[in-house]
């Protein structure tokens, strides 16, 4: 029987912005090193620039890409990484949608460039798996039993 560990409104934010990421979460997830600028660097113009840039970190952050929409992104993240690619103007980026494709195509160039994998991949899914075992057991949290609460019987940690 499947269990549902995750309400409705957590299940519809799941991989995707809900809110505005604070300044230590720009700073964290949207910052650009030399590598990621090397990466951008091979763009050809300032929209697809800034649209790979909002990819690659987008990711990051919601963890997945946000191809059918990548700008359905708050607008301090654009303006985020155009300040750090200097580019002046940060609606440029609506550009960047013009063709559907890229965005996809620019998705699997960053999946290869950083070795992400998707969650269908059976032999990454078995290794990551693996790892949330180990995790579990070895972490400072530790394995806790499943079970309801004494005092208010929900199906929380007991």
């Amino acid at each position: 029987m499947p269990v549902e560990f995750l309400t409705d409104e957590q299940a519809a934010a799941y991989g995707r912005f809900v809110e505005e990421p604070t300044r230590p979460e720009l700073e964290r997830f949207f910052f650009l090193d030399d590598v990621d600028r090397d990466l951008i660097a091979l763009r050809r113009t300032t929209a697809h620039q800034l649209g790979f840039a909002v990819q690659m970190c987008t990711v990051r952050y919601v963890g997945r890409f946000l191809v059918d929409d990548s700008l359905d992104v708050p607008w301090s993240v654009i303006e985020h990484l155009a300040a750090q690619l200097q580019i002046e103007d940060a609606s440029v980026v609506k550009r960047y949608t013009e063709r559907a494709k890229t965005a996809y195509e620019h998705a699997w160039e960053i999946r290869d460039a950083y070795g992400y994998h998707p969650f269908e991949d059976a032999e990454w899914g078995r290794k990551f798996r693996a790892f949330l075992h180990g995790r579990a057991w070895t972490g400072a949290e530790g394995p806790v039993p499943w079970g309801g609460c004494a005092a208010t019987g929900c199906c929380c940690r007991a």
